[in-house]
């Protein structure tokens, strides 16, 4: 009689939710639906999933999100409010007499709104050293810092604002691809590219005092931080989270970037401005405004028509030599931007289109 009533509920599920089973049916009797066979979601919107089988209840996760338990034959209806956002699995953990099972379907979560367009006014103009392959760049007590890139001739660099003099530089070692940097209690944190490694400086001296190794980020990319937490790219849909707190600087959780429609990849180099994360995308003239809680990209800021104001632009890879490079200077409450290879580092002022 029982496996008859599980397959009359099974039949029944087929039928109310119209949609293929889950990739793990070898794996197990139980089969994870979701309604209407649907793979994408956005915030405010509810998904309604079942898991046909014998079961005493089930817990449902967005990733590592708990959403909801239900009891029994109960179906998950469940609205999408504050989760993070981005591919995740949702798996359903299925209790019956005191042991579960997990089953897993993965879909995605956008954001509700489309992302708000930006232009820019050009305020100052200054001039940017030429032989500054820009990866980093950052205030720190109205000082500007620079990080630079490229095999053999990386650096890290105090530089005058108004002149565009380096007034303090050292050389990374050959063998090391340098990009981000952020500052944080007198330590200057910074990047390498495919080396797995960062680098930890005092910022008075420039002294390198540590380094860290990088968790399950795929590369260094850029960095930002917002007076306790280091958020870095790393190239793909991932800001990870750092704790600078410990010397080993571990990963300790990341949010992925995604508008109301897709995906966001190459976010490179990272600045936090007034509670949020502004990043570059590689190779493009758009700056992404990041909400750091939930990985919306909110904004998205588009600075095409900068390079045409350069003094340089003829002897420019149009391909390598990009838009990168972002510095918020808190204390003023002034923006700048620049390239890499720029001779100029622009003052900007963000206005909604």
């Amino acid at each position: 009689m029982k496996v008859h009533n599980i397959l009359f509920l099974f039949a029944l599920s087929i039928f109310f939710f119209s949609c293929g089973s889950d990739p793990d049916d070898s794996e197990s009797n139980y089969i994870l639906e979701i309604g209407e066979n649907k793979k994408e979601f956005q915030l405010g919107a509810s998904i309604r999933a079942k898991v046909s089988g014998e079961k005493d209840s089930v817990i449902y996760y967005l990733g590592d999100q708990r959403l909801a338990k239900t009891v029994g034959e109960e179906s998950l209806d469940y609205t999408f409010n504050n989760e993070k956002l981005g591919k995740w699995n949702l798996t359903a953990r299925i209790y019956l007499n005191g042991e579960h099972q997990e089953k897993h379907q993965e879909i995605t979560l956008f954001n509700d709104t489309a992302p708000i367009s930006y232009s820019y006014e050009i305020i100052n103009k200054y001039p940017h050293a030429t032989d500054a392959y820009t990866q980093g760049l950052e205030f720190y007590n109205n000082t500007l810092y620079e990080s630079t890139g490229h095999y053999g001739s990386s650096s890290l660099r105090q530089v005058d604002l108004q002149t565009g003099e380096v007034q303090r530089k050292i050389d990374i070692p050959s063998n090391y691809f340098a990009e981000g940097i952020t500052i944080l209690n007198d330590n200057i944190y910074q990047l390498t590219w495919k080396e797995g490694k960062g680098f930890i400086y005092d910022v008075e001296t420039f002294e390198k005092t540590g380094e860290f190794e990088y968790g399950e980020s795929e590369q260094g990319w850029g960095l930002a931080n917002d007076g306790s937490t280091i958020y870095k790219s790393d190239g793909t849909e991932k800001i990870w989270f750092l704790d600078p707190s410990l010397p080993s600087v571990p990963e300790e959780d990341f949010i992925q970037t995604v508008t109301n429609r897709t995906v966001a990849t190459q976010l490179n180099e990272l600045e936090w401005v007034d509670g949020k994360i502004y990043a570059n995308t590689y190779q493009k003239d758009g700056v992404a405004i990041i909400n750091p809680e939930n990985g919306a990209i909110e904004g998205v800021i588009n600075f095409s028509g900068l390079r045409d104001q350069l003094g340089n632009t003829a002897d420019l890879d149009p391909v390598n030599d990009v838009l990168n490079g972002i510095a918020y200077n808190k204390e003023t409450g002034k923006l700048y931007v620049t390239g890499k290879d720029w001779d100029t580092l622009f003052e900007v002022k963000i206005v909604e289109k």
